[in-house]
């Protein structure tokens, strides 16, 4: 039996079962991880992403953004996505649950998603609380170059996703909690999981006896409790996967 095959039977024979995904399932995409050897820690400030910095220099932010979101939203889902979502239609797992920000998952037909890092889809008003979809902002984002401002209350937009230094969105994170506490396995791709509090979520399942399996090429912050470790390519195993069910 060879890896593919025994994923599948893995899958199968769970009663229920959902995937946690990060960076690395969308490099294939051309969206870089955060910490690889290309990664976006070598290309801009560390700092760009704490919250702190955000609000003392906000225009130093959007312009590191601008670049960012222009390759986010041109990126396409990647043969794991688009299997994952396929998995979900044919019921071998149940949901999604993602540290990503960049919708692939949702391009790529998954329903069932859980975003514990936010969306790129969205900007809140650090003040009010007011939210507006990409579109709303886009003009002012690109066209005029400036820092999008709240219409309501003139103060700064900033993209509803998660800052270091900022807790993670409460329902999210205790709706993943809850799946997967009740759920026989985990299944993790592209993830260092060395980010808390997004990496205690498969943890969960081995503390409720559940099993772990990790698709990643490196090592991890939980491989020592994996039940089985995939050490692939993420984009090849799954056109593997593609194959074994049938995915064009």
């Amino acid at each position: 039996m060879n890896d593919v095959e025994e994923f599948l039977k893995l899958i199968r024979s769970s009663k229920r079962a959902y995937v946690f995904t990060g960076a690395g399932i969308s490099t294939p995409s051309g969206i870089p991880d955060f910490r690889g050897r290309s990664g976006l820690y070598n290309k801009i400030p560390k700092d760009i992403f704490d919250i702190d910095k955000f609000y003392e220099n906000p225009e130093r932010y959007y312009k590191v953004h601008r670049e960012r979101i222009s390759l986010m939203r041109n990126a396409r889902p990647n043969v794991a996505h688009v299997v994952i979502a396929k998995m979900e239609e044919l019921g071998l797992i149940d949901c999604v649950i993602t540290q990503n920000i960049d919708g692939l998952h949702k391009k790529a037909g998954s329903k069932c998603i859980i975003r514990l890092h936010g969306t790129l889809d969205r900007y809140v008003c650090t003040k009010c609380g007011e939210r507006y979809s990409y579109d709303m902002v886009e003009k002012v984002i690109w066209k005029d170059e400036t820092v999008p401002r709240c219409i309501k209350c003139g103060e700064i937009l900033k993209p509803d996703v998660v800052f270091f230094g900022e807790p993670l969105p409460e329902m999210e994170l205790l709706k993943a909690y809850k799946t997967a506490e009740e759920s026989d396995l985990a299944i993790v791709v592209g993830s260092s999981l060395v980010v808390y509090p997004a990496a205690m979520v498969p943890h969960l399942t081995v503390e409720n006896g559940g099993k772990l399996v990790i698709i990643n090429l490196g090592e991890t912050g939980l491989d020592s409790i994996a039940y089985r470790k995939y050490e692939v390519d993420i984009e090849e195993f799954f056109k593997g996967v593609a194959e074994e069910l049938g995915v064009k």
